[in-house]
């Protein structure tokens, strides 16, 4: 029996329902392939030793299949199949149709792991140099089906982007705090200064914070990160004379051309060391406590936001960003 009407996507659609005296209702898949792989054998021994099954379930897989399409497929002898102008129909047209249904299948099988979709990810500027590119290609390489994109924002508006979805992940220096939010350790660094090679500490394998604080040191602005400030001016809470801190006007500058007189230092993350301007080097801190870099995900999780944690936990593993 069938009829008219509109499926659950609002598509005109025939309606299929099963009717045991020959109407139309799709054979199941397995039934479907076994009966290509007898089409290939025309023998039901060997097609059912191929398929692993024995030769009477065989035989009684094909009766079926031939009662719900309504149709002879085979004509049947004590020594030969042959299929039937139908069956040889079904055997042309069912492989393309098979191959694209398990296309289907393992479409939704990606959907539900994450491996598909759009990712947008947050990241500070901080990060951009080393820890963002790297979690972003191997997003791309491990889930070819996933189309990422990453844009940087200022340190705090990245996690109530990810809290109200304007973003999917974030990526951020320290601790941030926010609603609606998981936060979850990537990336753990020493804390150094950077500074010019030429500068007298530059000579130290280790620089002691009380060496450093008699230099000026140029902090990021608060307002762009107050837990990073907050902490690397903790750092020299209880030096004498107090450390002389200033912020530069360009909170980002890629050439860091305040450090190159010579003078002044600029607390950082071990991170800095890897994308060093011509003429700077960075050196330890001696017994500084680490900075840290967070991923941040909505407190809901999707299977795309399952799939980013998890490919950037093997990360920081392969990374060593995080200690065993």
């Amino acid at each position: 029996m069938c009829g008219r009407g509109k499926d659950r996507y609002g598509i005109d659609s025939e309606r299929i329902v099963i009717n045991r005296r020959g109407g139309h209702v799709a054979p199941d898949t397995v039934s479907l392939r076994y009966f290509l792989v007898l089409a290939q054998e025309l023998n039901f021994t060997r097609a059912a030793a191929r398929i692993g099954i024995a030769q009477p379930a065989l035989s009684a897989r094909m009766r079926r299949l031939e009662a719900e399409l309504g149709t002879a497929l085979l004509v049947r002898n004590t020594r030969s199949v042959v299929l039937t102008t139908a069956g040889a129909a079904l055997a042309e047209s069912a492989p393309p149709a098979l191959a694209a249904l398990d296309r289907a299948w393992d479409t939704a099988r990606s959907a539900a792991a994450g491996e598909l979709g759009t990712l947008r990810i947050g990241y500070s500027l901080s990060t951009g140099a080393e820890t963002a590119p790297a979690l972003v290609d191997k997003l791309i390489h491990s889930s070819p089906g996933l189309e990422v994109g990453a844009v940087p924002m200022a340190t705090p508006e990245i996690s109530p982007a990810v809290a109200d979805g304007r973003i999917d992940a974030g990526i951020t220096r320290g601790e941030q705090p926010g609603r609606g939010v998981r936060r979850f350790l990537l990336r753990r660094q020493r804390v150094g200064v950077q500074l010019a090679q030429h500068h007298p500490l530059a000579e130290h394998p280790e620089v002691e914070i009380a060496d450093a604080a008699a230099y000026p040191l140029r902090l990021p602005d608060r307002a762009a990160n107050p837990v990073i400030h907050d902490q690397l001016s903790a750092l020299f809470r209880d030096t004498r004379p107090h450390p002389r801190f200033h912020t530069p006007a360009v909170s980002f500058d890629m050439s860091q051309r305040d450090l190159r007189d010579g003078v002044t230092l600029a607390p950082a993350g071990e991170a800095a060391a890897t994308a060093q301007p011509a003429g700077l080097t960075w050196r330890p801190l001696r017994g500084a406590p680490g900075l840290t870099i967070h991923l941040v995900l909505p407190r809901e999780q999707s299977p795309l936001h399952r799939r980013v944690r998890a490919v950037a936990k093997t990360l920081a593993h392969e990374l060593h960003w995080l200690p065993d």
